[in-house]
């Protein structure tokens, strides 16, 4: 398998693994959790989702797909820079770029870790659009003097020219709101969220897309451990129903869950993101 610059191997997933240069689906950890500001422990994130799908069949049988045969690679974690999420983020973006060049067919998945990560993947794939649950709008300018914390991912990544559409808010400053007002940027309120207006939403944003999936996005109940927990969220079937159909009527080149944390083996909210993470995959792969 080839090696990455900013890469090592942890432990690795049960499913039957080929090398990069043959995969389709491509796994990167990222465990940093330096801008954290409630809950820090999604540095355990990546590893906690791999355990966690341990428990997993490799049979989704919702599409008749059997991840065991579908080509997946692991290219381990990346090697962090400790507090510093800029400088780990560009990690992330030269991993990405390196992969697309080895394999330029493959569409890495980002494993977390904070949402700060997610700028570096962004960054190195470019795309025209960027899809997001999560709770929170993520569009400060700065938080606690840091503009690359993980409160400021959304704004960054709008920066670079990107159409945004997020989904499963319900928290975020005045002036947040009043940036995403000015700026054309979309966003639905976790209470008024369903299918139809998520589908009003995004099928007209500019292709490819980019879908990230902050985990707190969804109900606090599924997610107890991720590092900012919110009230009233969605369920694990909105999400899913959702990333059917943008797997069946868009083009997606890169995809991330975030925010994963926990303390033990099964905790529910690496269980929801390992299983989000298979119901992605077996979804992709049956297109």
């Amino acid at each position: 398998m080839e090696e990455f610059l900013y890469t090592y191997n942890g432990a690795g997933f049960e499913l039957p693994t080929v090398g990069v240069e043959d995969a389709k689906l491509v796994i990167i950890g990222v465990p940093f959790d330096g801008t954290a500001s409630y809950r820090p422990g999604s540095r355990f994130g990546p590893g906690l989702i791999r355990q966690a799908s341990l428990n997993l069949e490799s049979y989704v049988i919702d599409y008749d797909v059997d991840l065991a045969g579908v080509p997946l690679a692991d290219a381990g974690d990346i090697a962090i820079v400790a507090g510093d999420a800029r400088r780990t983020a560009e990690r992330v973006r030269e991993t990405v770029e390196d992969l697309k060049r080895i394999n330029p067919d493959a569409l890495p998945i980002i494993l977390g870790g904070e949402h700060s990560m997610t700028l570096g993947a962004v960054e190195a794939l470019r795309p025209a659009s960027y899809v997001v649950f999560d709770a929170h709008l993520d569009l400060r300018d700065s938080y606690e003097d840091n503009p690359y914390s993980h409160a400021c991912v959304a704004r960054r990544i709008h920066e670079l020219g990107i159409r945004e559409a997020m989904f499963g808010i319900r928290s975020g400053t005045r002036e947040e709101v009043d940036y995403a007002a000015r700026n054309g940027v979309t966003w639905v309120h976790a209470r008024n969220y369903s299918f139809d207006r998520f589908m009003e939403a995004v099928e007209d944003l500019p292709e490819p897309l980019y879908l990230s999936v902050d985990v707190d996005v969804f109900d606090v109940s599924l997610v107890p451990s991720t590092g900012t927990p919110e009230a009233g969220g969605l369920g694990f079937w909105d999400v899913v129903t959702a990333i059917e159909w943008l797997l069946g009527e868009k083009e997606i080149v890169g995809f991330d869950v975030m925010e994963t944390a926990g303390s033990y083996l099964g905790d529910p909210t690496a269980v929801t993101a390992a299983k989000l993470l298979f119901y992605f995959m077996a979804a992709y792969a049956s297109r």
